[in-house]
């Protein structure tokens, strides 16, 4: 019994990091509260506020929600359990850190979204989508071009948003074809995800990887070719099941407004500036974003005016307040949360069984895993703050699990919660869950092409 509690109090204490400033701050290692009752408050309340994340689907009740209260109530007891140490000062420190490394996370994607809004309310993704459904293609085409556009478009414009116009294509051509639907997003999901893996704007896992400057940019093209095995593996099983046949062409032509090609122009000018500001004079990647914001706006008042004189509106404000706000503000309560768990000495457990115990490559492999079931976001915030002693391809590894793991289920990455959304009662938890088998597929054999790619053993 007492060896199934340790490893069960392992595997919590992993999913309950804390942010390792003492090395940061240049302070003696925080206080070992692990077992103290306030430490014990703080893991229940966590807990407790991640389920009713994950059952968010169930009660309706916006994941923000709890998790920020969770992370005001923990960093309170973070306070009282120093201040009862005699220490007044190292509680707010750490929360001010925590609050930085948020705030440079929430600016850039606060300007991406904002980016991805404008270019939606532009008809850029609605015209790709009409050009794709206007086509006459067969439905084998259709999921192969879907599949492959969501690859190749994720790492720029982002996998969530992305997989929601590849989604919505596979759903404008196939209406009556329920099991090409299922199919045809389940591939849009897992296409999204590997593509968002091998460049930093392709997801939140290799972005934070890449503003904690441990990857550089242009490292992260190596992992290009394991996640074009996660989803040419699945793709192709999944393709052999497909009915045969060619729908109806789509009528409906949508065409691009006014400064749409512009203002994707302007983002793949952003991410430009965004990498040499970060990569060459190692400036916050933020600042290249809020920049690129900063050239929207002004653009976005040239338009305003234009529309004034036609006798219509465009307000660059308007697409700024579309921004996932609920998201934004998730990310706040689970940066704060696991910045505050830290504080009370959770991760020097947790690093210690599964870095040392099990080694780098199973305990980045169980990384992936997990961000099935629990937020990615979590997870790799996880690993970048304990910061085990780990080498580039080691780096590369947890991203690439972190990245394309969540496409094991449904749930596992917004990418494939949206999708369900959107395609209610044909892509659902269930169907997704019966390809699951060859999703891991998919996910093993590109964990060996990474490992073939950079010579690591498991042994």
């Amino acid at each position: 019994m007492k060896q199934i509690a340790f490893v069960l109090y392992g595997l919590i204490t992993f999913l309950l990091p804390y942010t390792a400033l003492a090395s940061q701050l240049d302070q003696t290692p925080p206080l070992n509260l692990t077992e103290t009752w306030i430490g014990i408050s703080a893991v229940i309340i966590f807990v407790f506020a991640y389920v009713i994340v994950i059952s968010e689907e169930v009660i309706h009740l916006r994941k923000s929600k709890p998790v920020m209260v969770a992370a005001g109530v923990i960093w309170v007891l973070v306070a009282i359990a120093f201040n009862q140490h005699g220490d007044t000062t190292s509680a707010n420190q750490m929360l001010q850190h925590n609050i930085l490394e948020y705030a440079e996370l929430l600016l850039f994607l606060l300007a991406a979204m904002t980016y991805v809004n404008t270019m939606e309310e532009r008809n850029v993704f609605a015209s790709l989508r009409s050009y794709l459904a206007s086509k006459g293609s067969s439905l084998q085409s259709i999921y192969w071009l879907t599949g492959l556009l969501a690859f190749v478009l994720s790492p720029v414009a982002g996998n969530l948003a992305i997989a929601l116009v590849m989604g919505s294509v596979v759903m404008a051509v196939a209406k009556n074809h329920t099991k090409f639907v299922t199919l045809g997003c389940i591939n849009v999901v897992v296409a999204a995800n590997a593509g968002g893996t091998f460049s930093p704007f392709g997801g939140i896992t290799t972005l934070m990887v890449w503003q904690k400057e441990i990857v550089e940019f242009t490292q992260f093209f190596t992992l290009f070719l394991p996640s074009l095995v996660n989803w040419i593996v699945p793709a192709a099983i999944m393709a052999i099941f497909l009915p045969k046949g060619i729908p109806e062409k789509s009528l409906e032509a949508v065409q691009v407004k006014q400064g749409g090609f512009i203002v994707v122009a302007l983002f793949l000018i952003t991410v430009a500036m965004t990498v040499a500001l970060h990569n060459y004079i190692h400036l916050p990647s933020m600042l290249g974003m809020m920049t690129g914001l900063g050239m929207l706006k002004l653009y976005g008042y040239w338009l305003k005016m234009q529309y004034r004189r036609k006798g219509d509106a465009f307000d660059i404000f308007h697409q700024l307040q579309r921004a996932e706000w609920d998201t934004l503000m998730f990310f706040y309560g689970v940066i704060l949360c696991v910045g505050g768990l830290g504080a009370l000495g959770y991760l020097n457990l947790a690093s210690h069984l599964m870095y040392e115990q099990l080694g780098s490559s199973w305990a980045n492999i169980s990384v992936g895993l997990l961000s099935a079931v629990f937020d990615k976001l979590t997870l790799m915030y996880a690993v970048l703050n304990m910061m085990p002693a780990m080498d580039n391809d080691q780096w590369l590894l947890v991203t690439l699990t972190a990245g394309v793991g969540g496409s094991l289920l449904s749930i596992g990455s917004p990418a494939g919660v949206a999708l369900m959304g959107q395609a209610r009662g044909r892509y659902t938890f269930f169907s997704h869950l019966k390809w699951s088998w060859a999703i891991l597929l998919g996910y093993i054999a590109s964990i060996a092409t990474h490992f073939w790619l950079a010579g690591i053993s498991l042994v």
